[in-house]
């Protein structure tokens, strides 16, 4: 079982600590994870202070959440990992530098720390392509079909959608970004960011539709 580097909290140590960690490091977060403590506002304030045992807490308590969260946009487990292992040597480099009234602001820092991270390493991608010109159509669906669908089914039928619909519907239905923050992380304007977000829902809702056959055959378009 790997441990959390001892020495510091830099940047060094954080990567060698991932890559030596190697396949064990998602099942060290599944672990550890199962180990829960309080996060308090002393916690982050020692963490702050570069106490190593605050930042450890802070590591193993929310490294398997961070890394889901990557893993939502890249889909590619070692991408994940090493978008984590950057986004924790980012937030500990900075920690010290910010304000944070309560756990739960501190936990939106982590959390837009990672999704930077995470479309760092996206659009380094060759295949990376935002922008879709495919329209699809609006339907209705039913309360009853949308009812039978447990919210796994729902978030794997949202990491089947085309990279780019995936990114902008994470972006804005999940983490609850703005179009204008978004436009700003993905270098488009508003507009675009908008359109990608409709075509990721009628895309979304046409596959939803074809969960049920029956239901596909009486589908209201409007």
């Amino acid at each position: 079982m790997p441990s959390f580097p001892q020495k510091t909290a830099s940047k060094k140590s954080f990567l060698s600590f991932i890559h030596n960690a190697g396949n064990h490091f998602c099942l060290y977060f599944i672990i550890r994870s199962k180990q829960l403590f309080l996060i308090t506002l002393a916690i982050i304030q020692q963490a702050q202070k570069r106490d190593i045992k605050a930042q450890r807490h802070i590591f193993e308590h929310y490294g398997n959440t961070l890394y889901r969260l990557a893993f939502r946009y890249l889909r590619e487990r070692m991408e994940a990992e090493d978008a984590v292992a950057e986004s924790f040597c980012a937030i500990f480099e900075n920690i010290s530098k910010a304000k944070f009234e309560n756990v739960m602001l501190f936990e939106g820092w982590l959390k837009r720390i990672t999704v930077n991270e995470s479309l760092k390493s996206l659009k380094k991608r060759a295949n990376f392509q935002l922008i879709s010109d495919t329209d699809y159509e609006t339907i209705v669906i039913r309360n009853e079909v949308i009812e039978c669908l447990t919210a796994a089914q729902i978030l794997e039928l949202v990491s089947q959608l085309p990279v780019g619909y995936r990114t902008v519907f994470n972006l804005y239905e999940i983490e609850g970004f703005t179009h204008a923050e978004i436009a700003k992380l993905l270098n488009i304007n508003e507009g675009t960011s908008k359109s990608q977000l409709s075509k990721a829902k009628g895309l979304l809702q046409k596959r939803i539709i074809e969960l049920d056959e029956d239901y596909a055959k009486s589908k209201i378009v409007r």
